[in-house]
């Protein structure tokens, strides 16, 4: 991996962004090479978010060239194409550290850098962020820019919308810029992006454009104001036949669209966005994901967030895992359910190959529906089908459903609907970090009336599981890890689970242990060094199910250890440990026992892999053993 730098003068040359102001065209091209090199290099090391990174090299050139953000306010949505931005804004010597323990964020934090002026991870939010902003400077008497740079992706969110329409209401100064590439991480659906793709290109008005443009600057003194003035009537004109029609609308000023590899254009166009005063801007802005390295621009689904891979040919690294992944072993489940069953509807927000219902789609096209990033239209409409008679299975990260928590409270759960929440990367997803980790879903669902929540313990569960909320008169979530399994045979018959029982996976006298999810085959891993260590005997316990508890059996475990660890990949404060000392208090059976919860931390768990980030917060099998000979007096 290139640190020093040798093959990106330029790029090394920079102390400041706001050098990148002086710099002439031709630099920036040459610029925006080098920074390809240096992501290419250091994702293929680390893996990230290639292919909207590389899209976007020339727009943030050009907003670096044309924008002081020492000054200025610049808020990337999602956050997914920042990596040129952390580049060029003091962050090259550390870049090589990228989304590593320790190292810089894959996703803007304002906490790392003061040019990070607002922090993301999740989409839409920047148009809303970006207008308080704009807000709090004309209060205060300031005159900066503020801007937000939006993919059309995120614009089909509907903050986004709700963003747009209070900026037009206020008609703040503000500047959105619209990353146009017609993909979120798989190609965006509906009526925007048919509406976006919308454009007036033909040669003549072009031509009549430029020369229209060169006349009116040529006039002395007033020609550039006369330009500024015909290019807004132009784009009045262009609403009529592209996306303008929409934005003006919203009562923004449109210009567009773009050539966003064209940094001269660029430039040219973003001074005069920022010379309009009486009011907000969008400037449309036409990308490719990727653009620069053919394996990206080819497959940007792939090399939206890519892992390891050779860059001289874009091949991803073979994984040495054999393993099938949660993910895999849910999408395959659900297609083998779904054979015998026509009333199961599989529904995802924009990432169908990220939640494995990319094969459903396949196999069964008119039963699936991607409805873009949009999560809480989402539950809403599976509550719709969900009033008719269908099965909608919601196949969703545990970090994005949190967004639409009030929709499963109002929508699904008081309503009693069969819905069933599949919940993938729940607990630490590793290095995308805060943002994305799956840390509360249970501490947010456990609490609402009709709620299930299912937590399988290895991909054998996970198919047992899936089964029986299918079979459910009531909503039910089901919750599983980022990453491969247990290696667990996958040929049983499936079978409908009880509700409220756990299951017994070793017997033990001294000790007992209580592990939710994908931490019981770590503490059947702890259980069995402990009694070769010290010959302490371990019971483990996997409840499987975390609402409704399986309290017999708890209650049983409370009478009959005085020494008790409860272990789950989740928060502790109000997480499934304090459903269960919960539920023993209310039924009287704490009676000076030895407990000890193991779990996630009241902090945000920052990037790393799965693997260090277990280490740190302390839920490796390791630890485990550390408690039960604490617990037990070793």
């Amino acid at each position: 991996m290139n640190s020093s730098g040798s093959a990106t003068p330029l790029l090394d040359s920079i102390d400041m962004p706001s050098r990148l102001m002086s710099f002439s065209d031709g630099q920036l091209v040459q610029l925006a090479n080098e920074v390809h090199k240096r992501i290419i290099d250091v994702v293929s090391h680390n893996g990230g978010h290639l292919a909207p990174s590389l899209g976007v090299v020339e727009l943030t050139l050009a907003l670096l060239a044309t924008f002081d953000v020492a000054e200025d306010r610049l808020i990337w949505d999602v956050g997914h194409q920042a990596y040129a931005y952390k580049l060029l804004t003091g962050r090259a010597d550390r870049f090589h550290t990228l989304r590593t323990l320790g190292g810089i964020s894959g996703f803007p934090r304002m906490a790392e850098s003061p040019y990070d002026h607002f922090g993301v991870g999740h989409s839409s939010t920047s148009i809303s962020a970006a207008l308080g902003m704009a807000l709090a400077r004309d209060l205060s008497g300031l005159n900066h820019h503020v801007i937000a740079v939006i993919g059309d992706g995120s614009l089909t969110g509907g903050e986004a919308f709700e963003g747009l329409n209070l900026a037009g209401h206020m008609g703040r100064r503000l500047i959105v810029v619209l990353n146009d590439n017609e993909m979120s991480i798989s190609p965006n659906v509906g009526a925007l992006s048919l509406f976006l793709s919308r454009t007036l290109s033909q040669r003549w008005v072009r031509q009549t454009r430029r020369e229209v443009l060169k006349f009116l600057r040529s006039i002395p003194r007033i020609g550039q104001k006369l330009a500024i003035y015909a290019m807004r009537g132009e784009w009045s004109f262009k609403s009529f036949f592209t996306p303008g029609m929409l934005f003006e609308a919203f009562r923004f000023n449109y210009i567009g669209p773009v050539d966003g590899h064209d940094i001269s254009d660029l430039r040219r166009h973003l001074a005069a966005a920022a010379a309009i005063e009486d009011g907000p801007v969008l400037l449309h802005v036409r990308t490719h994901k990727g653009k620069g390295y053919a394996p990206a621009e080819n497959n940007p689904t792939l090399y939206h967030g890519i892992g390891l891979f050779t860059p001289e040919t874009g091949k991803p690294l073979p994984s040495p895992a054999k393993l099938p992944s949660f993910t895999r072993v849910f999408g395959d489940t659900l297609k083998e359910i779904a054979a015998h069953d026509d009333k199961i509807i599989a529904i995802t927000a924009a990432m169908p190959e990220g939640t494995g219902t990319d094969a459903f789609r396949v196999l069964y096209p008119e039963r699936f529906v991607d409805v873009g990033i949009c999560e809480q239209h989402a539950v809403t409409f599976a509550a719709g089908l969900a009033s008719q008679g269908y099965r909608p299975v919601v196949a969703v990260y545990s970090t994005f459903l949190q967004r639409a928590y009030d929709q499963i409270v109002h929508d699904v759960c008081l309503q009693n609907l069969p819905v069933t929440f599949c919940v993938d990367r729940a607990g630490l997803v590793g290095e995308d970090g805060a943002t994305h980790h799956g840390a509360f879903d249970i501490a947010y669902m456990r609490h609402i009336p009709n709620m299930r929540l299912l937590a399988p313990r290895d991909e054998a569960m996970l198919r047992h599981c899936l089964h029986t909320a299918l079979h459910l008169p009531a909503p039910c979530a089901l919750r599983y890890p980022r990453g491969v399994g247990f290696g667990m045979p996958l040929t049983e018959q499936l079978r409908v689970l009880v509700p409220g029982q756990g299951e017994i996976l070793q017997e033990g006298e001294d000790v007992a242990v209580i592990a939710a999810g994908n931490r019981a085959h770590p503490s059947l891993e702890a259980a069995s060094l402990v009694e070769q260590e010290a010959g302490i005997r371990a019971m483990v316990f996997d409840p499987v199910w975390l609402k409704p508890l399986p309290e017999a059996q708890l209650a049983n475990i409370a009478r009959r250890f005085d020494r008790i660890l409860l272990v789950e990949e989740g928060v502790l404060a109000g997480g499934f440990s304090s459903a269960v000392l919960e539920f023993w208090n209310d039924r009287g059976l704490l009676h000076g026992q030895h407990i000890k919860r193991m779990g996630l931390p009241d902090a945000f768990v920052e990037h790393g892999s799965q693997l260090s980030l277990r280490e740190q917060v302390g839920l490796r099998c390791k630890n485990i053993v550390e408690a039960l000979m604490t617990l037990c007096g070793c």
